[in-house]
C-alpha cells in the first residue's frame, strides 16, 4: 500500500506543484491542496525520510520487517526496496526541480527552494548518506536505490547549505560509495567471460543513465572536481595514482586487477578537464605508457578493454615524443580487434575511430586497410552495435579516396549486415541492432560519398542498392527508421549520375506513395531525390505515369499533389512550404516550354501562399515564392503576367516582392528576381498589361540594382579568405577552469548553461539570449537556407550579361518606347544602366581573353 502511495505522490509532483503557480488564487480558498506551501508537504518529507531510514534486516534475524529474500531478483522486486526507492527517486526529483531558487520564476516558487534547500535536503541527507554506508559495511543495497542516492547527493553538491553537511565526510563518499561502485563487480567478470554479448550490451545500454549505479557515481565524481576542486582533486588524483602503482610494483599473485580497472575508469572518467588543464595534460602522456600500454598485453580481458578504452578518452594527447609512442598504440589497437575477447574487439574498434584523426596514423593505416575491414565486417557479423559501425564510418571518411578498389565489396557486406540487424531488431527487439542497422545505411551513404566523382562506380553500385531503397521504400512504413537515410542513398544516385536508368525510376512513384500514405514529415528529404529525377531526364518525368490504387497518375500531377498537400495542410511548417515550392522552381527550370498547361496550378498554389504569408514577419516563404514567380516569368513572361492579371493580383505582387528584395540574404532569391523581372523586357510594351506599364522605371531599377549588387558581392567574396586561425579558436575546447579550484563552501554552483536553461523553461528569458534557443531547441528554422544546393540550367546564365543583353535588345527594337522610359528614370539609375552596361563589356572582355589563352 504504501509504495501506492508513493508512486501516485510521484505522478502528482514530479511536473509540477499544484499552487506554485504565479499569481494564482490561494489554493486553500477553493479547495486545493496548496502543495508549494511548506507546511503542507512537510509531513509528506517525514513519510520519505522515515521510509529511507526504515531497516531491513535480513530474513534469518527474525526481524520486522519479515521475509527479506535472498535471491538478488527477487530482493530487487521486494516491496520495501521498491519503497525505499521510490522514497529517494521523490526526493531526488523535488531536489533538482524544486530546490533551486536559482530556478524558481515567482515569489512562491523561491520560498519553497529556500525552505526545501536549507531544511528538508539537510534532513533527508542524512538518510541518503545511511543508505550509502550499507554496502561499505557489508549489507545489501540494491542497484537502484544506490543510483538515486548519489542523485540526490549530486544535487546536495551544488548547494552551499547541503555542501557544508557532506564535506567532511568526502573521503567516505569517494573512496568507501563512489570507487566500489565504479570498480567492476564479481558478476560483471563473469559476465566478461562468459556472456560478452551481454557485457556489449550492458555497457552500451542507452538506458543506464537512468538505473546504473556507476554512472551516477561518475556523474558525481566528475560535478565534485568541476565544481569543488580544492576540496577533491588532488587527493583524488593522488589516490588513484597510488593504486597504479601499487599494481605495477605488486608480484603478480597479488595484483589487483579490478581496483586497477577502477582507477584507470576514474581518470578517463576526468579526460576531457585533465587535458584542458596545462597541470595536469602534460602528466597524461606518462599515464598511458607506464599504466595502459601494458594492459594491451594482459591477460585480464577487461584490462585489455579498458586499455582500448582509455585510448578513446585521451586521444587528445599531446605525445611529446619521436613518434614512436603512437606508432605502438596503433599497433597495440590493431592487434586487439583479433582480441580473443568479444568486447576487447569492440572497443579496438572503437577506438581507432579516435586515432585516425592523429597526425602519422594514416600513414600506419592505410597498407593496412584491406585487413582492417575485414576486421570490421568480422566484428558486426559478430554483433549489431551502432559504435562499431560509426568507427568504420569514419574509417571510410578519412580513406574515402582510397575506398573505390573497395566500395562493391563494402556495400555488399554493409547491405548484407544492414538485412541481419533489420531482422534482429525486428524478431528479437534489440535496439543495438537496429541503431547498427542505420548505421550501415549512413556507412553506405560514406562510401558513395567517397565514390560519387566516379559515375562508372555508381553504376556497379546501383543494383546492389536498388533492392535496399525498394525495400525501405515500398513497405508501407515498416522500415520509416531507415527512411532518411535511404533517401540519402538515393540522393547519391539520383545526384551523381548524368543518365537515371529506368529501374532507378522505380523509386519515383514510391517516394510519393510513402509521402501520401506514412511519411509526410519527411518531405524535406524527398526534394533533393524528386530535382534530380526532374533534372536529370525531363523527359521522362513529363511522360511517365505511376500506376496506383487509384489509377494511373503522371509524374507531374503526382508532384502538384505533393505541393498542394503541404502547402494547404495547416501542420506543414514553414520550411516544409518552401521545399514543397522548390520542385516547381525545378519544373520551370528544366522543362522549357514544356509545361505551359500546368503554370495556371503553379500560380494558384504560390500566389495562395503568397496571400497566407503577405502580413508575415518572416519573408523567407514570401521569398520562395517570388523564386517561383521569378522562374515562371523567365520560362514565359507573357503567360506567367496573364496568370497574374486574370487574378488582379500583379501591382500588390510586385509592391511587395520590391519591399522584401532588402531580406533576400541568399544567391538563389536575387538571381530569379533579376531572371524574372528582366524578362518582362522581353515583351513589346504595348503587350504589356497597364499594371506593369505603370511600374516599368521601378522594374527596370531593381533588376539592375540587383544584379550589379550580385556582381559585387561576388567579387568581394572571392576577394576574401579565411581565417583559419579565428577558425580555430572558436573551436578551441571548453574552459573547465582550475580543476584545485571551484566553489567555496559558502557559494552556491553557478552555470551558465543551466541559467539560461531555466530562462527558457520559465520564458522570461530575452529570445536573443542564443544559449536559451539553443537548449530549448528553438533556433530558427527560418534560418535554414532550403536552396543551399540547388543547381539548374539557369547557373549557367551570368546575371548583369543577361540584364544588359536583354535591355539593349529592348531599346533597339522600341528606341522611342524606351526612350521615354529613360527620361522618367531618376539620375541615379541612369547612371546604373551605364554602370551595368560597363560592367557586361568587361566581363565579355575577360571571357574572351581567357578563351583565346586557353586554346
Amino acid at each position: 500500500m504504501l509504495k501506492q502511495i508513493l508512486k501516485i505522490f510521484w505522478s502528482s509532483t514530479q511536473f509540477y506543484l499544484p499552487g506554485a503557480e504565479p499569481g494564482g488564487e490561494d489554493p486553500n480558498e477553493n479547495g486545493g491542496i496548496g502543495l508549494a506551501r511548506p507546511d503542507i508537504l512537510q509531513p509528506w518529507f517525514d513519510i520519505l525520510t522515515v521510509t529511507l531510514k526504515k531497516p531491513l534486516p535480513e530474513a534469518s534475524t527474525g526481524q520486522e520487517p519479515l521475509g527479506q529474500p535472498t535471491d538478488l531478483d527477487a530482493r530487487n522486486a521486494w516491496p520495501w526496496w521498491k519503497v525505499k526507492k521510490w522514497s529517494v527517486q521523490i526526493m531526488s526529483r523535488m531536489f533538482s526541480r524544486y530546490g533551486f531558487t536559482s530556478y524558481a520564476d515567482d515569489v512562491t516558487s523561491k520560498e519553497f527552494a529556500r525552505y526545501f534547500a536549507n531544511v528538508v535536503a539537510p534532513q533527508f541527507l542524512g538518510p541518503v548518506f545511511e543508505t550509502l554506508n550499507l554496502r561499505p559495511t557489508g549489507q545489501f543495497c540494491t542497484d537502484r536505490v544506490v543510483h538515486l542516492c548519489l542523485t540526490f547527493v549530486t544535487s546536495a553538491v551544488e548547494l552551499s547549505a547541503t555542501y557544508k553537511l557532506l564535506k567532511p565526510h568526502l573521503d567516505f563518499l569517494l573512496y568507501q560509495v563512489c570507487f566500489p561502485v565504479l570498480c567492476l563487480s564479481q558478476s560483471d567478470v563473469e559476465c566478461f567471460e562468459n556472456d560478452p554479448v551481454e557485457f556489449v550490451h550492458k555497457q552500451n545500454s542507452p538506458l543506464a543513465d537512468f538505473y546504473d549505479p556507476r554512472l551516477s557515481a561518475i556523474t558525481l565524481v566528475k560535478d565534485l572536481v568541476k565544481q569543488r576542486g580544492q576540496d577533491v582533486t588532488q587527493n583524488l588524483l593522488t589516490r588513484m595514482t597510488e593504486i597504479l602503482h601499487r599494481y605495477s610494483n605488486s608480484p603478480v599473485e597479488q595484483l589487483n586487477h579490478i581496483e586497477k580497472d577502477g582507477a584507470l575508469l576514474t581518470f578517463g572518467s576526468l579526460a576531457k578537464p585533465l587535458l584542458s588543464t596545462p597541470k595536469y595534460a602534460t602528466e597524461i602522456e606518462g599515464l598511458l605508457t607506464t599504466s595502459v600500454f601494458p594492459d594491451f598485453n594482459s591477460p585480464i580481458g577487461f584490462l585489455r578493454y579498458r586499455a582500448c578504452w582509455m585510448v578513446q578518452q585521451f586521444s587528445a594527447v599531446k605525445w611529446t615524443d619521436d613518434g614512436t609512442n603512437l606508432k605502438k598504440l596503433l599497433e597495440f589497437v590493431l592487434s586487439r580487434l583479433s582480441d580473443p575477447a568479444l568486447p576487447v574487439q569492440i572497443e579496438a574498434s572503437k577506438a581507432l575511430r579516435f586515432l585516425i584523426e592523429t597526425d602519422g596514423a594514416d600513414e600506419a593505416l592505410l597498407p593496412v586497410l584491406p585487413q582492417l575491414l575485414t576486421e570490421y565486417f568480422r566484428i558486426m557479423n559478430e554483433i549489431g552495435n551502432d559504435e562499431v559501425v560509426s568507427a568504420l564510418q569514419v574509417l571510410l571518411e578519412k580513406f574515402g579516396e582510397h575506398i573505390e578498389p573497395h566500395a562493391v565489396q563494402l556495400v555488399t557486406q554493409l547491405s548484407q549486415a544492414f538485412d541481419q540487424y533489420c531482422s534482429a531488431g525486428d524478431d528479437q527487439d534489440d535496439d543495438d541492432a537496429a541503431l547498427a542497422a542505420a548505421q550501415c545505411l549512413e556507412c553506405i551513404a560514406t562510401v558513395l560519398k567517397g565514390v560519387c566523382s566516379s559515375e562508372a562506380m555508381l553504376k556497379k553500385l546501383e543494383p546492389l542498392l536498388l533492392p535496399l531503397v525498394l525495400k525501405i521504400l515500398g513497405d508501407d512504413g515498416d522500415f520509416i527508421e531507415y527512411l532518411e537515410c535511404a533517401l540519402d542513398i538515393l540522393t547519391f544516385l539520383t545526384y551523381f549520375q548524368g543518365q537515371l536508368s529506368q529501374e532507378l525510376w522505380q523509386c519515383f512513384p514510391l517516394i510519393y506513395v510513402a509521402f501520401d500514405q506514412w511519411a509526410y514529415d519527411y518531405l524535406n528529404m524527398m526534394v533533393p531525390c524528386l530535382q534530380s529525377y526532374i533534372s536529370k531526364s525531363p523527359a521522362i518525368f513529363l511522360s511517365g505515369a505511376a500506376n496506383l490504387p487509384e489509377g494511373q497518375i503522371s509524374y507531374m500531377n503526382l508532384i502538384i499533389s505533393m505541393v498542394t498537400k503541404t502547402i494547404t495542410n495547416e501542420r506543414a511548417s514553414e520550411m516544409e512550404c518552401r521545399y514543397a515550392l522548390s520542385l516547381f522552381m525545378c519544373i520551370l527550370h528544366n522543362c522549357a516550354g514544356q509545361v505551359d498547361p500546368f503554370l495556371p496550378f503553379f500560380n494558384e498554389i504560390s500566389l495562395g501562399k503568397l496571400g497566407q504569408q503577405i502580413s508575415s514577419k518572416q519573408p523567407l516563404t514570401r521569398i520562395s515564392v517570388y523564386q517561383v514567380l521569378g522562374s515562371a516569368l523567365y520560362y514565359n513572361p507573357q503567360l506567367q503576367l496573364m496568370e497574374m492579371e486574370k487574378r488582379g493580383v500583379t501591382g500588390q505582387v510586385f509592391a511587395k516582392w520590391f519591399q522584401d528584395i532588402e531580406a533576400m540574404e541568399k544567391w538563389l532569391p536575387r538571381k530569379m528576381t533579376v531572371l524574372g523581372i528582366t524578362s518582362i523586357f522581353k515583351l513589346p510594351t504595348q503587350s504589356m498589361p497597364q499594371s506593369i506599364v505603370a511600374i516599368i522605371p521601378q522594374l527596370l531599377h531593381t533588376a539592375v540594382r540587383v544584379s550589379l549588387m550580385m556582381k559585387e558581392e561576388s567579387q568581394k567574396k572571392d576577394g576574401d579568405g579565411l581565417d583559419e586561425d579565428g577558425e580555430a579558436a572558436a573551436l578551441a575546447g571548453d574552459d573547465v577552469g582550475d580543476l584545485d579550484q571551484g566553489f567555496g563552501e559558502d557559494e552556491d554552483v553557478t552555470n551558465e548553461a543551466d541559467e539560461a536553461y531555466r530562462k527558457a523553461l520559465m520564458g522570461t528569458s530575452d529570445w536573443d539570449d542564443d544559449m536559451a534557443k539553443f537548449l530549448m531547441g528553438d533556433w530558427d528554422e527560418d534560418a535554414e537556407d532550403v536552396d543551399e544546393e540547388y543547381e539548374s540550367p539557369l547557373d549557367a546564365i551570368d546575371e548583369v550579361i543577361f540584364v544588359n543583353d536583354t535591355l539593349k535588345l529592348a531599346f533597339q527594337q522600341e528606341p522611342t518606347a524606351y526612350q521615354q522610359i529613360q527620361t522618367a528614370l531618376p539620375p541615379e539609375s541612369v547612371q546604373a544602366v551605364q554602370q551595368l552596361f560597363a560592367a557586361a563589356d568587361s566581363l565579355r572582355a575577360q571571357a574572351s581573353q581567357q578563351a583565346t589563352q586557353q586554346s
